[in-house]
């Protein structure tokens, strides 16, 4: 966090390297650290804490000490497996035997996207995404809701079909005929025929997930055009 400076020797000249200032910070990812309760007992922190506690308090001859003692229990640990014949199988990372490196099993390389892209973040050692794609997801959800009208209507219509053909129809599959008015083919419905229907009407999710979604929208396009304009 402070000024890294090149001192050359031969003439005394002192040149400012890095510098970070107040630009620089603001333009820092916020960062997210796993509590120590909850890390594991071989996550970076928490394994070495001992060295870094030492190192704050400037008490090398310690620090040296106690990275002497991780590096020798990981040696023991590892003679242990090859007595042993265990394989040790790490849980977040896989070698590549091309370049003989040792590869993060979720690297995601692919470029940020800022308008779709909310935040990257990482749970139990997986690297996640956070993304604003909402109406994909909400499309699905409303098609999935017509499409289980559809098949209700279906069975009725069919349950309709099989009272109207019995040989001795009772009095109660005669009372029913005159509400089975659903159509038969209902397989070309289209999102408007759904909604005349009622199907979109009967999930009251969907109403609620898009007028959401609808106030979503509105603040990304607020915050599209204030960046827009920043960059102007």
């Amino acid at each position: 966090d402070g000024e890294v400076h090149i001192n050359e020797l031969k003439n005394g000249n002192v040149e400012v390297f890095w510098n970070p200032t107040s630009e620089v910070r603001r333009q820092r990812l916020k960062r997210h650290i796993v509590l120590f309760e909850e890390q594991t007992d071989f996550e970076s922190e928490r394994l070495w804490q001992h060295v870094t506690s030492a190192i704050n308090k400037g008490d090398q001859h310690k620090a040296t000490q106690e990275k002497f003692v991780l590096e020798e229990e990981q040696r023991n640990a590892a003679r242990e497996r090859r007595e042993n014949g265990t394989e040790w199988k790490p849980l977040l990372f896989r070698h590549d035997a091309t370049t003989n490196e040792w590869r993060y099993k979720y690297e995601d390389l692919r470029p940020w996207d800022p308008l779709n892209d909310i935040a990257q973040f990482e749970k139990n050692g997986i690297l996640q995404t956070m993304e604003r794609r909402l109406s994909t997801r909400m499309s699905n959800h409303k098609t999935t809701c017509i499409n289980n009208q559809i098949t209700r209507h279906k069975r009725s219509a069919k349950d309709c079909r099989r009272r109207k053909t019995s040989d001795q129809p009772s009095n109660h599959s005669q009372n029913t005929e005159s509400s089975c008015s659903t159509p038969e083919s209902v397989q070309e419905l289209s999102d408007d025929d759904g909604k005349y229907l009622g199907f979109e009407s009967l999930c009251a999710q969907c109403g609620k997930e898009m007028n959401h979604l609808k106030e979503i929208h509105s603040a990304v396009l607020s915050l599209q055009r204030a960046q827009q304009d920043i960059h102007r």
